[in-house]
């Protein structure tokens, strides 16, 4: 390689490093801004079953007085939750995994005949840069299972997008009494790797 060549090479490496640098700067930042947005909506019950896509949210949650952090043996109870908030004039949002939308297909009916506002955080799997061939099933199929049960569905694919689609997404489920999902893709919250 000549001189010339050697520099652009360089410099073009150092912007990619640098735009690595910067979206990982914004990915890191999004629980934190997502966390205010779900206080201005009024959330004060987030149901979750453990997740590392959604750890820094959950620990922000945990350590606000002004929210019950409610952990889940199943995704399902979720859904139940979110009908007795409503019932008891609160407002809940689910953090799931996509593998986990496959336990709530049932009871997402009973809120659809009810009328029940539901807010669903889906942290995907089985998509970028997946490890495990078991994620694969359920997450080509989350958002048409979602969509056949009656939910709005949207997609965060950037970390810029997450809090400005959630933010929409929980106004229209209780302005509308209607479930959205929001599907936070595996390119935001990164994908996992097998460690022996």
């Amino acid at each position: 390689m000549r001189k010339g060549e050697t520099t652009v090479v360089a410099r073009a490496e150092a912007r990619r490093k640098s735009e690595r640098n910067a979206s990982a700067a914004s990915a890191a930042g999004w629980p934190d801004r997502l966390h205010a947005v779900l206080r201005e909506v009024g959330i004060n019950q987030v149901a979750y079953v453990p997740d590392s896509g959604h750890a820094r949210l959950i620990e922000l949650v945990i350590a606000d007085r002004q929210m019950r952090a409610i952990p889940l043996t199943t995704e399902e109870e979720g859904v139940a939750l979110a009908i007795g908030a409503c019932l008891g004039g609160g407002r809940s949002v689910l953090l799931t995994q996509s593998s986990g939308v496959g336990n709530c297909i049932n009871m997402l009916g009973s809120v659809v005949e009810c009328r029940v506002p539901l807010l669903m955080l889906v942290t995907m799997r089985g998509e970028w840069g997946e490890f495990n061939p078991w994620q694969l099933p359920m997450a080509q199929a989350t958002e048409s299972v979602l969509t056949a049960m009656g939910a709005i569905v949207h997609r965060a694919d950037s970390p810029d997008d997450i809090v400005p689609t959630i933010s929409a997404a929980a106004r229209l489920a209780f302005n509308t009494s209607r479930i959205v999902a929001v599907l936070i893709s595996q390119r935001v919250i990164g994908a996992k790797e097998f460690k022996k």
